[in-house]
């Protein structure tokens, strides 16, 4: 039974769900940002680079094989050192979010930090073609009230770092707000199989990502909400964790009538409907 939703919004067509695929394309510097040290791991970062020259173009033939548009969200660094990417991203219609510059996680380094890693991030983009981006998502998912802040007056549309809700809303610190659209552990491929030399990690069986992501699915048809499901070009990508992937997209396709969205779209939807009833 659905719960009882103040926040229900209307999709279009009268599509019963909403779905986003979002990609963080961390690459290198989803490693580079844990220590300097791995700029001598030639392995460490063949793996992140394995996400650019392997998992994107998986990724990109798959959407367009069905259509769909999704979002990627690139690091400053991965900007610069495949520049490539950006263009091939906003060639196929592709939403490009920011998603810090050395992917350093807010917590972890001064407000002065944070606000470097802010500008040179949106400075990297801008260099590769991207136009300003609408959406934000923190390195690891952890916001400051110093990068929350960052995030409104750089004018970011919506924040996708919290989890205060599995539907659009709201995320309010400090008397201010803005748009989120939130994410969740378990709707995130790296708790399942990322995996590391130096603190391990997991080796889920491929299934459970498509089996965990489908009841996810279902009940957001259900509830007639809007989910959205993140993934790493560099897990994601790996031949047997995409046929999954590959099984989940097509079994949500069959259905017929899922609108399928980038969040810059999906903030578009949401948010005046969201302020009628706030």
């Amino acid at each position: 039974m659905s719960i009882d939703n103040k926040a229900h919004v209307q999709w279009p067509n009268k599509c019963p769900v909403a779905v986003s695929l979002t990609f963080d394309v961390d690459a290198e510097a989803g490693l580079l940002g844990e220590g300097p040290s791995f700029a001598r791991r030639l392995t460490s970062l063949s793996e992140g680079r394995f996400g650019v020259t392997r998992g994107v173009p998986r990724i990109l033939e798959l959407l367009r094989r069905h259509r769909i548009r999704a979002t990627f969200f690139v690091p400053g660094h991965t900007a610069d050192l495949h520049p490539q990417l950006v263009e091939q991203l906003l060639a196929d219609g592709h939403e490009v979010g920011h998603h810090g510059h050395m992917h350093l996680r807010s917590d972890r380094i001064s407000a002065e930090q944070q606000l470097e890693e802010m500008e040179r991030g949106l400075d990297a983009l801008a260099r590769a073609g991207a136009p300003k981006p609408a959406g934000y998502r923190s390195s690891s998912w952890e916001l400051t009230p110093e990068t929350f802040e960052l995030v409104l007056a750089k004018g970011f549309v919506y924040d996708s770092s919290c989890m205060g809700d599995d539907r659009p809303y709201f995320e309010t610190w400090n008397g201010q707000s803005i748009l989120e659209l939130p994410v969740h552990w378990s709707l995130d491929d790296w708790p399942m199989f990322g995996w590391g030399i130096d603190n391990g990690g997991n080796f889920t069986h491929p299934r459970t990502l498509a089996d965990t992501w489908l009841a996810e699915y279902e009940s957001a048809r259900r509830d007639g909400r809007h989910t959205s499901f993140t993934m790493h070009p560099e897990v994601i990508g790996r031949a047997a964790r995409f046929e999954q992937l590959e099984r989940l997209v097509e079994r949500m396709v069959s259905d017929g009538d899922v609108w399928f969205a980038r969040l810059d779209e999906v903030a578009r939807q949401v948010e005046p409907q969201l302020k009628k009833v706030a």
